[in-house]
Parts: C-alpha cells; structure tokens; sequence
C-alpha cells in the first residue's frame, strides 16, 4: 500500500531555514504529482507547494521565493525548503501524493514551529 513518510519538523526562529522530506513506498512514485500542504490550528488546510511528474512546480503566494519543492525520483522523495521562516508559517506539514487517476494519499505530517 501506499506510505508517505514526513521528517524535518522542529522548530526554528524567524528568519531560519528547515528542509522536509517526504519518502515515499508502494507507489510508482515517478508517475505521482506531489505537493506539501500545511494546517495550523483553527485554519483549513492549504497548499504549500505542488511538483507535477514533470517537474513544473507552483506555489502558495505566502510562500513563493521562501520555499522550494524538489523531488529525487531515484530515491522516492520529495523535498521542501523552507527559508526565510516566519510565525504564520507555524502548522503541521502534509505530504500529498496525487496519481494521474485515483486518489490521493497523504502522510501524518510533520510539525513546523516557527518562534523565538
């Protein structure tokens, strides 16, 4: 089945950097576009950032020239750096993997704090 797994949370100060990964199993993960979604408490879910099987890539405005989605194919990740962090961006970060057809699935998440 399916598995997606997040690491890198933690908590950082404003204006320091963290990378997510997310490793992948169960899929042929080449074929899945993949994204990060972030939910702080009391807010809906939002997308982060998004990576289609080819490689074009886009971006919440909030976040856009702070954060960079990558993907290793070879390794079945998908990766999220994040400069430049702030408060607001404290939430707790999905991994999503949506196939051409069919559902998506989606990891636990990690927690990002972002505090002094």
């Amino acid at each position: 089945q399916v598995q997606l797994v997040e690491s890198g949370g933690g908590l950082v100060q404003p204006g320091g950097s963290l990378k997510l990964s997310c490793v992948a199993s169960g899929m042929l993960f080449s074929r899945y576009a993949m994204g990060w979604y972030r939910q702080a408490p009391g807010k809906n879910r939002e997308l982060v950032g998004q990576i289609t099987s080819g490689g074009i890539t886009n971006y919440a405005d909030s976040v856009k020239g702070r954060f960079t989605i990558s993907r290793d194919n070879a390794k079945t990740t998908v990766y999220l750096q994040m400069n430049n962090l702030n408060p607001e961006d404290t939430a707790v970060y999905v991994c999503n993997a949506r196939p051409p057809i069919g559902v998506s699935r989606w990891g636990q998440g990690t927690q990002v704090t972002v505090s002094s």
